[in-house]
């Protein structure tokens, strides 16, 4: 699934942030703990060089705890990474940022030297929420749809410690599909961006993989249903989503199970693994490949066409 949602202010945000990373000391990157890959962006990887990364794994009390173990562990034999666990309520953890930031630069941790720190993070992910946790007030906006900051901001967080907080961005392309599908179940994206259907689909197909016995205590399922579509089905008439003639309606279905998967409901879950994305990742670079290949082609077959006609 393409997602095609990147206003104007995210293309802005980019180049802010190409233009002020040459000054920037430590780079902290707020990514969602149910999709650690999925939220991040990849535009960090290819521009922060060597500057030390801290990667957060946010509301992680909404991801498996198994998963996030995992995670932590793969990001942290990164060159360069720090890797944290934070949850929606629990503030303690992330008060402890200045000092591991001041420890990730010991030439710059002395009386009269500035830290620069830039803190990144996609729509919706908890980015706004961390930095009031940081600062003790509410210096950034906070609100539960994507897209809340619009503009970048510097901020003392301490002495000789600065924090360029810029808006929650996406890039204009996801290669990997199945991230596109992440990130609209855990609603970075707006709803109107994509179809209920096809996400309860997808997030349906990887619960009944993954979490079987979850969606059959929650639905009280006799026997787990087979394939997504069975399963949206189940809890349609379950939860009285029936149209006239006792046909499913599978929109209402699917906004049951999309909701009961963000608000946790369904308890903790992780929608990739490092292993799976490693796989997905060489399908999806062969995939592209494979299509800019066909378009050379076409492209010659186009230009040969031209001089036949000469």
């Amino acid at each position: 699934m393409a997602i095609n949602w990147f206003p104007g202010h995210m293309h802005k945000a980019q180049k802010e942030i190409k233009e002020i990373l040459p000054q920037i000391d430590v780079v902290i990157e707020v990514c969602d703990a149910r999709l650690p890959f999925s939220s991040e962006n990849p535009m960090i990887t290819e521009i922060r060089g060597d500057i030390p990364l801290i990667k957060i794994l946010n509301k992680s009390d909404l991801a498996d705890p198994a998963k996030t173990k995992i995670w932590l562990e793969y990001l942290e034999s990164q060159k360069n990474v720090k890797a944290i666990a934070l949850t929606t309520d629990n503030p303690s953890v992330a008060k402890t940022l200045p000092s591991l930031i001041r420890k990730l630069v010991p030439s710059k941790n002395e009386t009269g030297k500035q830290i620069n720190v830039v803190i990144m993070g996609i729509p919706n992910v908890g980015k706004s929420t961390l930095l009031n946790t940081l600062v003790g007030k509410a210096k950034a906006k906070v609100g539960n749809e994507p897209a809340v900051t619009k503009g970048q901001q510097r901020i003392r967080l301490d002495e000789g410690l600065y924090l360029y907080d810029t808006p929650g961005m996406l890039w204009p392309k996801i290669v990997n599909e199945n991230s596109g599908y992440r990130l609209a179940i855990t609603s970075a994206v707006k709803d109107t961006a994509f179809d209920h259907e096809d996400i309860a689909s997808f997030a349906g197909e990887y619960l009944l993989a993954h979490y079987p016995q979850r969606l059959k205590e929650r639905y009280q399922f006799d026997d787990t249903p087979e394939t997504e579509v069975e399963l949206l089905e189940e809890i349609g008439r379950r939860r009285g989503c029936v149209k006239s003639g006792g046909r499913i309606d599978y929109h209402k279905a699917a906004a049951i199970l999309i909701n009961e998967i963000r608000d946790n409901t369904l308890g903790g879950i992780t929608f990739e693994t490092p292993d799976m994305i490693e796989v997905e990742t060489l399908h999806f670079i062969e995939l592209e490949a494979k299509k800019i290949a066909a378009r050379e082609a076409k492209k010659t077959a186009r230009g040969r066409g031209r001089k036949n006609k000469r």
